[in-house]
Order: C-alpha cells, then structure tokens, then sequence
C-alpha cells in the first residue's frame, strides 16, 4: 500500500470530523486561532492515534488469520463506509445552527473519540496489510487536522449544507479502498 492510498484512506476517515467540524463552525459568529487550532489539534490527534492502537490490536492476531486477512480489511471497511453513508442520509442535510460554541476539553474530547472510531477498526486493517504504520498515522493525522480546519471556516462561512454530502463521500472512499484490497488479493 503506497503513500497514495494512505491519503484516500485519511481523506475517508477525515470526513465525520470534517462534518463536526463544520457544526462546529455554524457555533462561532468570529473564529479565533484557538478555535481553528483546538478542532485541528483534537481531531487530528485522535484520527491518529486510533488506528495506531488498532493496528497493535491486529499484530497481536494477524497471524492467525493470514488466510483470509484482505476479507477482514474489505468487511470493516465497506462496514464503515456503509454506516458512514447510511447515518448522513439519516440525518440528512439537517443544520445546527442554534448550538453555542463550546470548545471545552470534554466537548472536544467526546467529539474526538466519536469521530475516530472507525479509524481503529482501519487500523486492525493495515496491521492485516502489513504495511508501514508511522506512515499511515502520519498521513490520517495530517489530512484529519488540516480538513478539521477548513470544516470549521466552512461551516462558519456556509452552514450545514454540505454536512451530509461529505459523510457519504467519506463512506465511498472507505468502500472503494476496501474492494481494492480484496479485488488485488485476490488476483494474486
């Protein structure tokens, strides 16, 4: 798995965080750098350290499934991606604009675990793959952080309006990459 690939995989998980993101940005009449650094610092940390700590999980059982290990990494990421696109047409293109602005470490910290979630199952993934984990971890973070900030300009300049077209590209993405993985194993 090359570097390209890392890059669709973070863009895919980045966007509920995007999504939050632009809530949160609907919250704020005037963004301050704190702001902008507090959703990027958050979201982006945690986007990177879940699949770190799901990729210690899979190491510790890769082995006892090598066999059907690309059916695994397919199934939690279509998982993913389905539930990522089925919860954004549930919610719809619903707005938030009557929440008020709270950038509190509790807020932000239960929003950051919930939005990096799957990212430890994409981590039980990579361990399967077997590629270079620093990499990818780098990669999610980054892309996590640096979407996390425009979705909060976003949000403060447009609204909710493309909250739930950027849950179901996220989800297609992590779709897309898992019928990759199958379709190149098995063709091997």
């Amino acid at each position: 798995m090359g570097f390209l690939e890392f890059l669709i995989i973070a863009v895919g998980l980045a966007m509920d965080a995007f999504a939050v993101s632009i809530g949160k940005g609907l919250s704020v009449r005037k963004i301050q750098p704190r702001h902008t650094m507090s959703v990027g610092l958050w979201f982006g940390g945690f986007q990177a350290l879940m699949p770190l700590v799901g990729y210690m999980l899979g190491m510790s059982f890769a082995s006892l499934v090598k066999n059907i290990d690309h059916w695994i990494a397919f199934i939690l990421l279509a998982f993913i991606g389905v539930n990522m696109i089925r919860e954004a047409m549930q919610s719809g293109d619903e707005c938030c604009e009557n929440t008020k602005p709270n950038f509190s470490v509790r807020e932000m910290l239960t929003m950051a675990i919930a939005t990096s979630i799957d990212a430890l199952a994409v981590g039980v993934s990579l361990a399967f793959l077997g590629v270079n984990i620093w990499v990818a971890v780098a990669v999610i973070g980054v892309v996590t952080m640096i979407l996390s900030m425009i979705g909060l300009k976003i949000g403060n300049i447009f609204g909710c309006r493309y909250k739930s077209k950027a849950e179901i590209f996220g989800g297609v993405i992590l779709i897309l990459i898992g019928l990759k993985i199958l379709f190149e194993h098995l063709s091997e």
